[in-house]
């Protein structure tokens, strides 16, 4: 079984490399992050027709996530219980889904934007939320994981100078904790291997010839309890699909599992 988190950054300027990506790669699951479309706009009959059903959870140009599946797509739950909100409102971040053997959560975790911005405790308040959402499915019997962009480099050696990132969010201790916390509720991450490079990194930002470069973060993660960790047979940064042009700034994180 072949399951993956991708970060499209929107799937309307993305459906043509995500169509040709889910033919070529094999993949049966994927967490997708970043849909930044309203609900009855997702292409649910495009991915219908390559055989996957979707669960969606999206209200317009922001966030937005999903769980696309073609071994099956049930307990469908949109959101994050407990989720704390921002601003008044609460945000489509998080969806889950069991396919086939596997339960899996799609996550699109808060950016946190500056260590003193209200959006950085929101960040942590949502990571909190996160584990105790996830805490019942992590210590049971069925393989499950939590994959998507968590914007949490879990280690300096996850980012391409960690002195580019003093002062700023995604590297700070009290985010890597809520990592821990989340290690601490029986889930461990899953480091992808590189396809190219010493580091598996997920993320390059656009600018400043980031990606040919290679001055990258690893932030899209996978999260897996130990029945899923023990499944793993591979797992590798598909470097590749963030080349040329209309590419995200994200390239998928792809799974294989023997279940």
């Amino acid at each position: 079984m072949r399951i993956a988190t991708w970060n499209v950054n929107s799937i309307t300027a993305r459906l043509p490399r995500l169509l040709a990506w889910l033919e070529s790669s094999g993949t049966d699951v994927l967490c997708l992050q970043e849909a930044k479309v309203a609900e009855a706009q997702f292409p649910v009959d495009q991915l219908r027709e390559l055989g996957y059903e979707s669960a969606v959870h999206a209200t317009g140009r922001w966030n937005g996530v999903a769980v696309l599946s073609r071994v099956g797509l049930e307990d469908v739950v949109k959101g994050l219980p407990g989720d704390p909100g921002y601003d008044g409102s609460v945000e489509p971040r998080a969806v889950s889904a069991t396919c086939g053997p596997v339960r899996v959560w799609s996550v699109y975790v808060p950016n946190g934007r500056e260590v003193e911005h209200p959006h950085y405790a929101y960040k942590l308040q949502w990571l909190e939320a996160l584990k105790a959402a996830v805490a019942g499915d992590a210590a049971g019997d069925r393989p499950f994981a939590v994959l998507g962009d968590y914007n949490i480099a879990p280690t300096d050696d996850d980012v391409y100078d960690r002195a580019a990132f003093e002062g700023a969010t995604h590297v700070t201790p009290a985010e890597r904790a809520a990592l821990a916390s989340l290690r601490e509720a029986g889930l461990s991450d899953v480091v992808p291997r590189p396809l190219k490079y010493d580091h598996p990194y997920t993320y390059w930002d656009y600018r400043q010839l980031c990606f040919p470069k290679n001055r990258g973060m690893r932030i899209d993660l996978v999260y897996g309890n130990e029945p899923f960790a023990k499944a793993v047979t591979d797992s590798y940064v598909d470097r590749e699909e963030r080349k040329g042009k209309g590419a995200s700034d994200h390239a998928p994180v792809v799974v294989d599992l023997d279940v």
